[in-house]
């Protein structure tokens, strides 16, 4: 208990962040809608938000390396207040897909500043804790975040001003903190090629899972009002999805280290085009079955990223695997600024049912790629430990290293 208390600053950022950044993507859909903006102009919305990601993630090393852990992290909670604040004073979709590049670059850089402190802070002997406590912490206020949308006004200033304080209010703890700001690490070389070297699989298996998890976050609220959701029931239709996906971890996991993991990314995949189908079927199900196959849909779909990741390890030295992590985020990020726009002009030609044909059409795609690749080279047999995976900054693989060094 002490240990964690230790960290509470950097937890309760994490938690605040998560809440404010968590709110606002389902909410600028929502929005959107409700302002008249088209499908495909809410789409971008969403393809904006991960074009700040990836600018953050890229940014972020090398300004927290020039100002300090707590002033690069003050920067980019500002970034992301501005960006909320400005909603209700410039209605335009293109404006407000600015905006949204500034709410990723915040959610990046925070997560940078974030995952850096407790990678100094932290030891071999708390790692497991601590990264326990801070995955628990992150899926917890993922969760409760898309859960606010119920309570939140679309297209009202009050609901982005909440969101706002909530971002605002993350500088607290990691400013009051007397814990001493730590050595600043150097920035992970981004080197794409090493993931393709390393698993041209993994690299399939992010971009996929970056398809099923962007396009549904920010177009999901859109495939809810299309099938006559209410805003309370979307809410929950979306957190079902991030209780599946937290479900799915500890199953899959020991599935990934138990069996070759290209076949447990196959079968997951043929299990995620099977959830597509019954999620599309689920909707003259009532609200009950519309949300049994939400927790399906992220069960089967949410494990992608985690299994890649940890497949592409397997063939990678630990000198090799802060890169690595770095490479796979790029890849992950591309998927994931192409996947909204997509998505959404799919729904707007096709209907709602397009969301989820458009994820399972990548699915099959990895299913085929993965069965060819199967007769590429064998795996290894020395595994590294199945280790979850957050999808936060091109710095994590500081902190996931060495769970997956320990054989």
């Amino acid at each position: 208990m002490r240990l964690m208390i230790s960290f509470a600053s950097l937890l309760f950022s994490v938690i605040l962040l998560q809440l404010s950044s968590g709110g606002v993507g389902p909410l600028d859909a929502l929005s959107g809608l409700t302002l008249g903006f088209t499908k495909a102009q809410v789409g971008l919305l969403g393809s904006a938000h991960f074009l700040g990601f990836f600018i953050g993630c890229w940014w972020a090393p090398r300004l927290m390396g020039s100002v300090g852990h707590s002033r690069g992290f003050a920067v980019f909670t500002v970034l992301g207040a501005i960006g909320l604040l400005a909603h209700m004073l410039w209605i335009d979709p293109y404006a407000w897909a600015v905006m949204r590049i500034a709410s990723g670059l915040c959610i990046a850089g925070c997560y940078t500043v974030i995952e850096a402190w407790l990678n100094a802070k932290i030891t071999n002997d708390t790692r497991a804790r601590v990264m326990g406590g801070y995955r628990i912490m992150d899926m917890g206020a993922s969760l409760v975040a898309q859960l606010m949308i119920g309570v939140l006004t679309p297209a009202h200033y009050v609901s982005y001003n909440l969101l706002a304080i909530l971002c605002c209010a993350a500088i607290l703890p990691l400013a009051l903190t007397r814990s001493s700001q730590p050595e600043t690490p150097a920035a992970p070389r981004l080197r794409p090629g090493l993931a393709w070297q390393m698993s041209p699989l993994a690299v399939g298996g992010v971009i996929v899972a970056a398809l099923s998890a962007a396009s549904f976050r920010m177009v999901g609220p859109i495939y809810g009002q299309e099938v006559g959701l209410k805003i309370d029931q979307i809410a929950f239709f979306l957190a079902t999805v991030v209780l599946g996906g937290a479900l799915a971890q500890l199953p899959i996991g020991w599935l990934a280290d138990k069996y070759d993991r290209r076949w447990v990314l196959i079968w997951l995949s043929v299990a995620a085009v099977g959830s597509c189908s019954v999620t599309m079927a689920a909707t003259g199900t009532g609200m009950l079955g519309v949300m049994l196959a939400a927790v399906l849909f992220g069960f089967t779909t949410f494990p992608i990223f985690s299994i890649s990741a940890a497949h592409a390890n397997d063939f990678a030295t630990s000198e090799q695997r802060v890169e690595l992590s770095a490479a796979l985020m790029f890849f992950y990020a591309l998927g994931a600024i192409a996947s909204p726009y997509v998505a959404s002009n799919l729904i707007a030609a096709y209907g709602p049912g397009a969301l989820f044909a458009f994820v399972a059409a990548g699915h099959v795609v990895l299913i085929a790629f993965g069965l060819t690749r199967m007769r590429a080279r064998p795996t290894v047999e020395d595994k590294t430990p199945y280790v979850y995976s957050p999808r936060t900054s091109f710095t994590v693989g500081r902190l996931m290293g060495r769970f997956r060094d320990r054989k």
